[in-house]
């Protein structure tokens, strides 16, 4: 993060200094040759053009740059890219102010040191106290609206998504020619204004959205001792049995029914439906549908519908199909699938099969349990109970009533714990929380995990003891960090410890409430965690291995 920050403050300037030292020739050397010499001919020009009705438009135009609009506009942007989606965009909220803010900076920096007046002509807004070099409404403009055509680009789907992105793209230019006609502004206070909000966007672009920083980066080389990742294979072939497994009180009969449009588009033409009940949440269908044939299962729900499919399927080679329709899919989440139910079936079902991995878990005498992204004891079990115990709140709110979960039992006090992993040395730490990991992001985006690979033949541990405020402060600040560690290396000491194991052994000073994939499962002393490589087939989309050895 401080190298970022650096790296951007590093290319602001060089984008200030580069539209100061425009300006100064602009207004110094060039200001006697063409086509700064024909500037206020066009101004005037334009001027005697002037009737009610352009004058109303250009009104309109130059109000959708005003600094007002603009701030209103990004702020409500960013807070729905943030609560209206099914999971937040917090990387594209934190891109389109990022843009907007730098734009605004360099402006002030570029009007502060390049003096130029305004046109001689009659100017139909009051005089500002800047100078007319650049246009801040036009920067601003193609920040904001530049920012949300890159957004609709990246994020739409569908033949509109271009002509979006054109009509966001008109409007900048729009902007400048109002101000031009308003008499605000010369020809080049235009174009520096365009070249300002263009250079921020690629700064914020770069240093937020870019690949290295999404969730669709490229995995990096995996540890000596892990064993490589099975190659995909090809998606099974449609003449077999398709059965989809669902979740009634998450999935509608509309939902039902787009989704079996998607499957006959792919030639899966007579699905089989089966409902999850409050005794079987889906294990037991997932399990009869490989007894009677299935050749591929679509389990539409939540994380638990998931996992107790994920369980019956493991190692009978009848791949899954996940389409989330629940409050958390942390699955989904991390494997890069997208949030819309029929939208994530059929990138899916564009895909090949590919094998990833699943946690085993057991202890204090209950059976053993496969696990598909989280499993842990403590802080986040609590939090996870409380939230289930909100009721209608969780499918109300979503998401962020796991926040509120949390900021209810962060008291929960610390316990001492002993770790042994893979056989090592016993660790004894006095821990909050100890989560492990097949996936490495929860609700909210924020990466627990850093180095979570759902297919690397390991699993990763995050053991949380922060002391005090100080510890907690350490704690949030190396979460949002988010490093990658070495090849094989685990990070030790301070309030958040990392490690990635194959099998681990933890055992409670006392009962510690636990949680398999987001939901409850009692408390107890005991908890024996090892990985099953490879155990289960997965449809993923042709872009996702990246996203998915990511976690």
């Amino acid at each position: 993060m401080g190298r970022t920050v650096g790296w951007i403050g590093v290319l602001t300037a060089c984008q200030a200094a580069l539209l100061v030292g425009a300006g100064l020739l602009v207004t110094g050397p060039a200001r006697h040759l063409w086509p700064m010499t024909a500037e206020d001919d066009v101004v005037t020009a334009v001027a005697r053009m002037r009737t009610p009705v352009l004058t109303a438009l250009s009104s309109v135009a130059s109000g959708a740059g005003d600094t007002l609009t603009v701030v209103t506009a990004c702020l409500a942007c960013c807070l729905g890219l943030v609560v209206v989606p099914r999971l937040p965009l917090w990387r594209q909220a934190v891109f389109l102010a990022l843009a907007v803010s730098l734009q605004s900076l360099v402006f002030l920096v570029v009007t502060a040191a390049v003096e130029r007046h305004r046109p001689d002509v009659d100017r139909l807004d009051g005089s500002l106290p800047t100078s007319s070099y650049t246009s801040g409404h036009t920067g601003a403009a193609t920040a904001l609206y530049g920012g949300l055509a890159v957004l609709a680009l990246t994020r739409l789907r569908g033949p509109w998504r271009r002509a979006a992105a054109a009509l966001l793209l008109v409007i900048p230019l729009l902007v400048g020619v109002a101000r031009i006609y308003r008499g605000m502004h010369h020809p080049t206070d235009i174009v520096g204004g365009l070249v300002n909000g263009c250079l921020s966007l690629v700064v914020a672009r770069h240093a937020v959205l870019a690949e290295g920083h999404g969730t669709a980066r490229a995995a990096g080389p995996p540890a000596p001792d892990t064993p490589p990742a099975p190659a995909p294979h090809p998606v099974p072939g449609r003449s077999g049995r398709t059965v989809v497994v669902f979740n009634p009180t998450l999935v509608a009969a509309p939902v039902l029914h787009a989704l079996g449009r998607v499957l006959a588009r792919h030639g899966c033409p007579a699905p089989s439906y089966v409902a999850t009940t409050a005794e079987d949440p889906g294990g037991g269908q997932a399990a009869e549908a490989v007894r009677t044939g299935a050749s591929l299962v679509v389990v539409c729900g939540g994380d638990g519908t998931v996992r107790a499919a994920a369980d019956a399927l493991a190692g009978t080679g009848v791949p899954l199909a996940v389409v989330p329709c629940g409050t958390g899919n942390l699955l989904a989440r991390n494997l890069g699938l997208p949030p819309a139910p029929t939208d994530a079936l059929d990138a899916a079902l564009h895909g090949t099969v590919h094998p990833i991995d699943l946690g085993r878990v057991e202890g204090d005498g209950r059976p053993a349990a496969l696990f598909a992204a989280m499993a842990g004891a403590g802080l986040d079990a609590a939090m996870v109970q409380r939230a289930n115990e909100s009721g209608r709140a969780k499918s109300l709110l979503g998401w962020p009533v796991y926040v509120l979960a949390a900021l209810r039992v962060l008291r929960t006090p610390p316990v001492r714990v002993s770790i042994r992993l893979d056989g090592g040395p016993v660790l004894h730490r006095r821990a909050r929380m100890v989560l492990c990991g097949n996936v490495g992001t929860v609700q909210g985006g924020l990466r627990l995990l850093p180095d979570a690979r759902p297919d690397d033949g390991r699993l990763d541990l995050m053991v949380l003891h922060p002391k005090g405020p100080r510890g907690w402060f350490g704690a949030v600040r190396a979460l949002l960090r988010g490093r990658r560690r070495g090849p094989g290396a685990d990070r030790r000491g301070g309030p958040v410890e990392f490690f990635a194991f194959r099998r681990a052994e933890f055992t409670f000073e006392t009962p510690r409430p636990r949680e398999l994939d987001g939901d409850p499962v009692g408390p107890g002393r005991r908890l024996e965690v090892e990985v099953r490589p490879g155990a289960l087939g997965v449809l993923l989309p042709v872009t996702a291995p990246s996203s998915a050895r990511e976690g």
